[in-house]
């Protein structure tokens, strides 16, 4: 199918979910968006079994678009960015070393619970695959997502400094993820050593790599911006910087999404500060919120119709579903360690332990790097479970986490 008929079949069906969503359940858009579209894939499969045969149709739309590269390599770019524009870099600063720990030593922590007791459950399930993959399910289903998580915290009325923790954390550890990713990878499928070496040299490349090269091109366009006083060339500099950037961080081999986050950081704080009139940031912002809830509606809806592609068995369900309590449990762990080290030092807001818990949802960015695995028996097995532990996440989670929030800051619960 043509590239201009997917788009158009996925714009056209998520106009008609949020029209339907907004005049019945009203639920958050992007939770809207992914309930209807599952609900329409299941019709689908129920329209299958009684002879009308919708599915191939539907999957041969879907099959057609390559989910990793659509959302890694295309769309991320746009939605970090847009993103990290409306970040305050001032509140970002002072929470650097909350946000740092629970993006770093957080993630890593909650990869290795993941990883060994899914290689024992897994195992005891009947599934027999090795440590290092089950390592690599711990990396991709570790990361909060930042479109998943940023999209939820616009109706979840957070206090400030827990906003900032938890938009902060989502935007940077997806970066330090897919480096921990590519290690784990290339160690699986036998082109690259466990040295500590190769991963710290891997990791300065591709994480600090793209610090300074989001720096580095941030700082260009600002000088550009400063320049200009007309919103329509201001918007195109935005446009390309996101665009062009990312395209050549992917080619000199740093962290696009890193890069990213750092360039709207830089643009949204300083550059909309020092280089712009207020008739730019208003239709900087108008632009830059359009492209962010299209492409979000679009990215919720393409999860939504996964399931349609993906083989489940009641086995594969029943391990999705205790891995969904495991995860909940490492994030967990690996939250609370971070934050009871930082306590002495650092002012945290009631329940923050339960609410980082419950808030670190699992999103697009988990299924995409899924479905990069190369094709195996362990592909096979980590996909749907993947996906089982990102629906819940995002239909369960992110429909209760402003109640948990609301109840946790009023309660005296120091967890």
């Amino acid at each position: 199918m043509a590239v201009y008929q997917i788009i158009a079949v996925m714009l056209t069906m998520a106009a008609l979910f949020s029209f339907l969503n907004y005049k019945t359940l009203k639920l958050p858009t992007t939770i809207g968006l992914m309930f209807f579209s599952l609900l329409m894939s299941l019709a689908i499969i129920g329209l299958h079994t009684l002879g009308l045969d919708l599915e191939s149709q539907a999957d041969a739309i879907l099959n057609s678009i390559d989910f990793n590269q659509t959302l890694m390599h295309g769309m991320l770019s746009f939605l970090l960015f847009a993103g990290a524009l409306h970040v305050d870099l001032g509140r970002l600063s002072k929470q650097k070393w909350v946000i740092t720990s629970l993006a770093t030593v957080g993630l890593l922590i909650s990869t290795f619970l993941v990883g060994i007791s899914s290689w024992w459950i897994l195992g005891a399930l009947g599934f027999h695959i090795d440590i290092i993959w089950c390592l690599l399910f711990g990396s991709l289903i570790s990361p909060t997502d930042p479109i998943a998580v940023l999209a939820i915290l616009k109706t979840a009325n957070a206090p400030e400094s827990l906003e900032t923790k938890i938009a902060g954390e989502s935007l940077f550890n997806d970066g330090v993820a897919v480096v921990v990713f590519i290690v784990l990878l290339s160690i699986a499928t036998g082109g690259g050593e466990a040295t500590v070496a190769h991963i710290a040299t891997l990791f300065v490349e591709e994480a600090v790599g793209g610090v300074v090269f989001g720096l580095a091109t941030g700082y260009l366009a600002f000088l550009m911006l400063r320049s200009v006083d007309n919103y329509t060339v201001e918007i195109l500099i935005t446009l390309a910087l996101v665009t062009g950037g990312y395209a050549v961080a992917g080619a000199i081999h740093v962290s696009g999404p890193i890069a990213m986050v750092v360039c709207g950081l830089l643009i949204g704080n300083h550059g909309r500060a020092l280089a712009m009139s207020d008739k730019t940031r208003e239709h900087l912002d108008t632009f830059w919120e359009l492209v962010d809830e299209i492409l979000n509606a679009v990215l919720f809806v393409l999860i939504g119709f996964e399931v349609l592609v993906l083989s489940f068995s009641s086995d594969i369900i029943i391990a999705g579903v205790i891995m969904i309590f495991v995860i909940l449990l490492a994030r967990f762990i690996s939250v609370g360690i971070p934050v009871t080290l930082l306590r002495a030092s650092h002012q945290f807001t009631n329940g923050v332990i339960s609410i980082l818990t419950w808030g670190g949802l699992r999103g697009g960015i988990s299924v995409a790097l899924a479905l990069s695995l190369p094709p195996g028996e362990a592909r096979n097995i980590i996909v749907p479970i993947t996906y089982v532990v990102v629906v819940f996440s995002i239909l369960v989670q992110g429909l209760t986490v402003g109640r948990l929030i609301k109840h946790q800051v009023k309660s005296p619960s120091p967890v």
